[in-house]
């Protein structure tokens, strides 16, 4: 099968969209799991009464793994906001209403938070001393169990009709909502300091949550991150990061 040229590349697939609907064909190196599982936490959050495009199909196109879903046509806030950053905080302020929307939800049927950032410490790049530490410091956290997207962002909300639909679910699970929170915080903060303290402010505000409660975070979230090797973000920040607050 030909879908042509693909609309976005991830680390983990190339996305196509095909007779309006979309395909999310998945590299080779990942576990043959990999598609029913992300399409597992989709269709959950979706059953939750979330505006998630609904899974159509899980198969196979030209032996790679494939998730074939609905097409939401519109465009990305990050897209929107591109082209005026005026309007950040009106559509900030729309975004942790969606977020906390999510946050409300019991996360019980997916993979538990704690395991998913065990296992990337794990493999990171840090001494392991640090890692040592983090993990101890991990297992010590209390918390309600709470549906979390972890990757929360302006360009995983696509804009249509005066509706916000959210996509890529892959590394959702259930966790701290705090996590969840300082998560977005670190995005936003790699391309705008500005911008992610806006961001905390009116979560902190919509929630009653304080910075220092998110921010206790801090360094298992970042540690996490290391595991990733995303181009777009430097390894020095992060290790910083967990340096400050985790010195050992």
């Amino acid at each position: 099968m030909n879908l042509g040229t693909p609309i976005a590349k991830g680390n983990t697939a190339k996305i196509y969209l095909y007779e309006n609907r979309i395909i999310k064909v998945f590299n080779d190196h990942l576990p043959d799991t990999e598609s029913s599982y992300e399409a597992f936490k989709q269709k959950y959050a979706y059953s939750c009464g979330l505006s998630v495009p609904k899974i159509l199909d899980v198969t196979k196109i030209n032996g790679k793994q494939a998730i074939i879903m609905e097409y939401i046509k519109g465009r990305t806030i990050g897209d929107i906001l591109s082209e005026n950053m005026e309007q950040a905080e009106y559509y900030m302020s729309i975004s942790v209403d969606i977020q906390q929307k999510i946050h409300m939800i019991a996360g019980d049927s997916l993979e538990p938070m704690s395991e998913k950032l065990r296992r990337q410490i794990e493999s990171g790049s840090l001494d392991q001393r640090h890692k040592t530490a983090l993990i101890q410091k991990l297992d010590m956290m209390k918390f309600e169990k709470r549906l979390c997207h972890g990757d929360y962002h302006f360009f995983n909300l696509i804009m249509s009709d005066n509706k916000v639909t959210i996509i890529d679910w892959v590394d959702s699970s259930s966790g701290d909502i705090r996590a969840d929170v300082y998560r977005t915080y670190l995005l936003y903060s790699q391309i705008s300091e500005e911008l992610a303290e806006m961001y905390l402010r009116i979560y902190c505000e919509k929630s009653g949550l304080s910075k220092d409660e998110v921010f206790e975070w801090a360094p298992i979230i970042a540690g996490a991150r290391l595991s990733e090797n995303v181009l777009s973000e430097k390894s020095e920040r992060l290790i910083e990061i967990v340096n400050h607050y985790c010195p050992i």
